[in-house]
């Protein structure tokens, strides 16, 4: 399997020829090669968009472009077990997840936008004498850059609502993680889709997506990331004014208030934690639990982490995958190492599983659940993006809003508890853009998602999507 980009309707290598090896993170082992683009590569994708929006792409009707969207959800659909296959190959998550998931939800995400832009709706003013209506535009040529911890899913998110709304498509994927996005490319070519609609480039971040939130031609970014690399793209885009979305990192807490139903919830919060490896930006990584609950609920984590099924991806059994990379692992494993240092008490996991070859060369670690870390040392306030978790006592229900709005980060939070009042008003009070009661991950596509502070800048979801990837062009008409 040699990767290739995908620029105008055709599948090529990087102008340099040069590759990048994509290795598998549960055995260590090269998968596949895949291209190692520049400025030029982006540069052939930028002109194959553009010149699609100036002619038949350009030219879509709403219709077209809904059934576009809808062709693709069909046929990821109809291929859902190669692209969990290749999902899990490819990121190290287990494949029963993929399957059931990560594949699904990207369905869902084309499917939802197709019917989002066959029912969108405009607006009409009226004066005295004269009546205004706005129209929504595309924005043009838009670059989208996605990252590897969930790779066609996050892709979809953006892809779906670019091509409703009739935009031409320049997307990066992680150089970690590509082929799912390079099964998508073959979709979209087997469909027949407008030549320069989708485009896709393989590459590293410094020397691909740098070259695009610097193009000209591009007109919008959408990149999901980290805090630190958002930053980069943010000040590269804001050069040639270009629209902007960034959802970038979280330090997510799981608050657990005395009177929450264990027996009903338990398992949600771990899954809050621990999904997908804990590389998920809306994983809960801080547990705040009132110090009347506190030991309980370490103590039936424990039990609970017990059952997870660490092991191969490829096996339906497997509940717990490897990390997306070694080097990646290798800063999960520093944060491990510093909670020690800091004074808590890794009462779960800590160190790497035994397994046999070939997944012993594999970038698994146990899940890992520590106690007694001060609220405001590193561990409990830098993102670590793994399955890491601390657990801090609270003693009222102030305390712990304080506490969840602690760090720099304000992406999302979870509150369990059975007082509908005291939900309202923490839920109220909490510095984040999304806040589940009693649940995890319950996602409405209609909502807006996104978060404050270091978390990002701008929404996506429903109509917040269909709002960015246009621009309102108003015709007033005197009567």
């Amino acid at each position: 399997m040699r990767l290739e980009n995908y620029v105008g309707g055709q599948f090529v290598p990087a102008r340099s020829a040069a590759t990048l090896d994509d290795i598998g993170p549960a055995t260590g082992e090269v998968i596949t090669t895949l291209p190692r683009s520049g400025p030029e590569d982006v540069d052939d994708a930028v002109r194959a968009a553009t010149t699609a929006m100036e002619g038949r792409w350009g030219r879509a009707t709403v219709a077209e472009r809904a059934d576009l969207c809808d062709a693709i959800a069909d046929r990821i659909e109809a291929e859902l077990d190669r692209f969990a296959a290749l999902e899990s190959l490819d990121t190290g998550k287990p494949v029963q997840l993929a399957r059931t998931v990560d594949i699904p939800r990207a369905v869902s995400n084309f499917r939802f936008f197709a019917g989002a832009v066959r029912h969108g709706r405009t607006s009409m003013h009226e004066m005295d004498d004269a009546i205004n209506y706005t129209v929504r535009r595309p924005l043009g040529v838009v670059g989208l850059i996605t990252p590897w911890n969930l790779p066609l899913y996050l892709l979809s998110w953006k892809v779906a609502p670019a091509l409703a709304t009739g935009n031409a498509v320049v997307a990066k994927p992680s150089e970690i993680t590509p082929l799912t996005a390079s099964a998508l490319a073959d979709v979209v070519h087997r469909l027949g889709a407008p030549p320069g609609a989708f485009n896709l480039i393989h590459g590293l971040g410094a020397e691909v997506g740098q070259a695009m939130t610097e193009h000209p031609g591009i007109h919008g970014i959408s990149f999901t990331g980290g805090t630190a690399t958002g930053k980069r793209v943010g000040a590269a885009a804001s050069a040639t004014f270009k629209k902007l979305s960034l959802e970038l990192g979280g330090k997510n807490a799981t608050i657990v208030l005395d009177d929450a139903d264990l027996d009903a919830h338990l398992a949600t919060i771990a899954r809050a934690s621990f999904a997908n490896q804990g590389q998920i930006c809306l994983c809960g990584s801080r547990i705040l639990v009132h110090r009347s609950r506190h030991d309980e609920l370490v103590e039936r984590l424990v039990a609970h982490l017990g059952t997870l099924v660490v092991g191969d991806p490829r096996d339906p059994a497997t509940t717990f995958g490897s990390l997306t990379s070694h080097a990646h692992r290798d800063k999960v494993e520093s944060y491990v190492r510093l909670a020690r240092e800091e004074g808590g008490t890794v009462v779960y996991g800590g160190g790497r599983p035994v397994l046999p070859a070939p997944l012993d060369a594999g970038a698994f670690l146990q899940p890992t659940l520590i106690t007694g870390l001060s609220p405001s040392c590193r561990t409990a306030t830098e993102e670590i993006f793994g399955p890491v978790v601390s657990v801090h006592p609270f003693d009222s229900d102030a305390e712990a809003t304080a506490l969840a709005n602690s760090v720099r980060y304000g992406l999302a939070a979870a509150v369990f508890t059975e007082g509908l009042t005291r939900a309202h008003r923490i839920a109220n009070d909490l510095q984040t853009g999304m806040v589940w009661v009693n649940c995890w991950l319950k996602r409405d596509l209609r909502v807006p998602f996104g978060g404050v502070k270091d978390s990002g800048v701008g929404r996506e979801g429903g109509d917040y999507s269909m709002g960015f990837y246009t621009q309102d062009k108003n015709v007033c008409i005197q009567l």
